[in-house]
């Protein structure tokens, strides 16, 4: 059995894979600790099943304590050290203001004060140490770290992704005078690659949470054992598992991983469904994530801003909004309707579920319109009670002056543009045409809201796969286990050689393949790369036998794709590797035998047994053969 368990804001879903059948279930997720909401889960899973904990053979996690903890300032106390005059790299960051032009913009503060920041005495250049760290110097400096009283430190000196020996002496120094409980994160291994800022900016977050994160999987650990499961593997934001010790060490890793999961399931998808191409929106009880698949790969990306903090890691390419069903629906200082991004969260939750909610959300506009009803519970065991959504609305609607149906119209309106807006960004922002693209919608809401949002982007065909309402865990129960490296090597002109590729794929690979404990794992490679002279670079993925010339090619026809131009023949540069050293995931099993029936067409409403899906007028939906659903806009 694998067993898939994924924590959101709202619910905590459980998916159960037992010879090619799923079993799912949904708890209320716990936000005091979330350990005990996914043993709640796992307990409910089980029992569904008929099966024991002891047959579970993988249990895999996806959670947002590091989210949360990242977006709530709630983290461990951080020391920051860096080269002597350079303690302040992370405040300086690249500009004073946030956005040029928006003066009163700020950047969010740096997780280490300035009396937890030293400076180490010492100077690496970028091919040369010009300023030798002495041993003394290292212990003087942990003795004033340890001082300060922290609970982690960052450790970020200048070039140390080329030459980490002095990071490697002061955390040797900081470890031995501050002992275990202390946690330290050294930039180069966290990072490993240029740019001082964005690397600086990252270690401080991987030590700040890693404390944190290290305590909640110490909990689930324990509740696991006790129960009799297997410890956990952790997704990742990257979209691989990896061993929940790892995780602990680099909290920086898991970041997204909640929606992480989702993207792995995606990938899925498009792979059973015969669609290499989707747009892929999960919409659950808090937030949506948005994310795109290409030629049946999820869209990677090398780095991105959290909480308008920089991580400069490899990750899935998601973007998130405040529109769940959970989103507060209110009224803003200059009478417009707005929706979210506050939530009601599993706690007291809508006002439909009856627990103590007042505030109108989008989940009590459905009940108001009649698309979700008391007769149908949710998943998860949640009765709606129609009182309570009329009476929260109906409050709402007062204060716009509006009928109480047509302030839930304009509820529904309003989460669908702030949704439509966040894959435009992944798409026609990005030279995407939506139109080329079938949309995917799951998450307990995403087909509540599907149709709306294809019509609004010209799409015709909408994949609402088996599971939908709890995909995500899906995704985690067959999800690859995977350590990624990077280092920045600058290679052009004679140095963009065969050799020279070889040499640091080689050496990535086993990196990866030791931390992954599985000497023949398979490998996956990205290259960042750009025309001499440029800021930015592009990712081209490959393999570990393209040659220089192969790579050139590559990335000068990715150029032309993004940009319409290429500029041959002018010089090329690698400025950064990444290696995944992969342990492909388990196989669920074939989908059950098809049970096609009549096409269904719009207006109608499908009442499955994780979501609801809407079929308005125009459209019909039918069964597939994956056990899932497909819609199709009528010609």
């Amino acid at each position: 059995m694998l067993l898939g368990v994924d924590v959101g804001g709202t619910f905590t879903d459980a998916v159960l894979s037992v010879d090619g059948r799923l079993v799912a279930a949904k708890t209320p997720t716990t936000p005091d600790d979330q350990s005990r909401g996914v043993l709640e889960a796992v307990r409910a899973a089980l029992d569904a099943a008929g099966a024991r904990a002891q047959d579970v053979r993988a249990l895999a996690h996806g959670m947002t304590v590091a989210t949360n903890a990242l977006l709530e300032g709630d983290h461990a106390r951080t020391a920051f050290v860096a080269t002597d005059g350079f303690t302040d790299l992370v405040e300086l960051g690249r500009q004073s203001r946030r956005e040029l032009y928006w003066l009163c913009s700020a950047h969010p503060s740096p997780l280490a004060p300035p009396e937890l920041r030293f400076g180490a005495a010492e100077r690496m250049g970028p091919r040369s140490t010009l300023r030798a760290l002495r041993a003394q110097d290292a212990a003087t400096l942990a003795e004033r770290v340890a001082q300060a009283a922290p609970e982690a430190v960052a450790v970020c000196l200048l070039h140390a992704w080329r030459d980490p020996a002095h990071e490697l002496a002061i955390g040797a120094a900081l470890r031995e005078r501050l002992g275990p409980e202390v946690h330290v994160s050294l930039s180069h291994d966290v990072v490993g690659t240029l740019r001082e800022f964005e690397r600086a900016a990252t270690t401080e977050i991987d030590a700040a949470l890693s404390p944190l994160l290290a305590r909640y999987l110490a909990r689930l650990r324990e509740r696991t054992r006790a129960a009799g499961l297997p410890d956990a593997q952790v997704m990742q934001s990257s979209g691989g598992l990896i061993d929940a010790d790892t995780a602990a060490r680099h909290a920086a890793l898991t970041v997204l991983s909640g929606p992480a999961g989702g993207a792995a399931a995606a990938a899925l998808v498009a792979r059973a469904a015969g669609e290499p191409n989707l747009l892929c929106f999960d919409m659950g009880g808090t937030s949506c994530d948005v994310c795109v698949v290409e030629g049946g790969e999820v869209r990677e990306t090398a780095s991105r801003e959290v909480a308008g903090r920089p991580l400069a890691l490899p990750m899935v390419d998601i973007h998130t909004v405040g529109a769940g069903g959970g989103s507060i629906a209110w009224r803003d200082a200059g009478g417009a309707l707005r929706v979210g991004p506050r939530s009601a969260g599993a706690l007291p939750g809508p006002a439909a579920y009856g627990r103590g909610g007042t505030a109108p959300t989008v989940t009590d506009a459905h009940v108001v319109l009649g698309t979700l009803g008391e007769d149908t519970p949710l998943a998860g065991g949640v009765r709606l009670a129609a009182g309570p959504a009329w009476e929260a609305v109906g409050r709402l609607a007062g204060e716009l002056g509006l009928a109480p149906p047509a302030c839930a119209e304009g509820i529904l309106r309003v989460a669908n543009a702030e949704m439509v807006r966040a894959l435009r960004v992944m798409t026609v922002e990005r030279g995407l045409d939506p139109r080329d693209f079938a949309l995917l919608a799951f998450g307990g809401a995403g087909p509540l809201h599907a149709a709306a949002i294809a019509d609004e982007l010209g799409m015709r065909r909408i994949l609402v796969p088996r599971a939908s309402g709890v995909l995500s865990a899906l995704g985690l129960a067959a999800a690859d286990r995977r350590v990624q490296r990077q280092r920045s090597v600058l290679l052009s002109g004679a140095g963009l050689s065969d050799a020279a590729l070889d040499a640091t794929r080689r050496e990535l690979l086993a990196e990866g393949r030791a931390i992954l404990d599985v000497p023949r794992a398979s490998a996956r490679v990205a290259y960042e790369m750009r025309y001499r002279g440029q800021s930015h670079e592009l990712s081209v993925r490959g393999g570990v036998q393209e040659s220089a010339g192969e790579l050139r090619e590559a990335f000068a026809a990715e150029h032309e794709l993004r940009y319409g131009w290429r500029e041959d023949p002018a010089a090329v540069e690698v400025v950064t590797i990444r290696v995944a050293a992969v342990e492909t995931g388990p196989a669920l099993g074939p989908a059950p035998a098809a049970q096609l029936g009549a096409e269904r067409p719009g207006p109608a409403v499908l009442r499955l047994a994780e979501t609801t899906i809407v079929v308005p007028a125009g459209w019909r939906a039918k069964p597939d053969a994956n056990g899932g659903h497909v819609l199709e806009r009528e010609r």
